[in-house]
């Protein structure tokens, strides 16, 4: 089923007050690498960086 014009704007107007955006840049190839690994282990590629960035936080503060 496609989604209405008026779901899309819900979405991104709820997407702009709940959630800040990182852009991320990779060398050419490493994308699919990062994709793969991530749908391996989490499933989406979002949950797969918020992991991998809280868990570096994480170490980090407890060095």
């Amino acid at each position: 089923m496609p989604v209405s014009k008026a779901q899309k704007k819900a979405t991104q107007k709820y997407n702009k007050n709940h959630y800040d955006s990182i852009h991320l840049r990779v060398l050419k190839g490493e994308k699919e690498n990062i994709v793969a690994h991530a749908k391996a282990h989490d499933g989406t590629l979002n949950k797969f960086l918020n992991r991998a960035v809280s868990e570096a936080i994480e170490r980090d503060n407890n060095n």
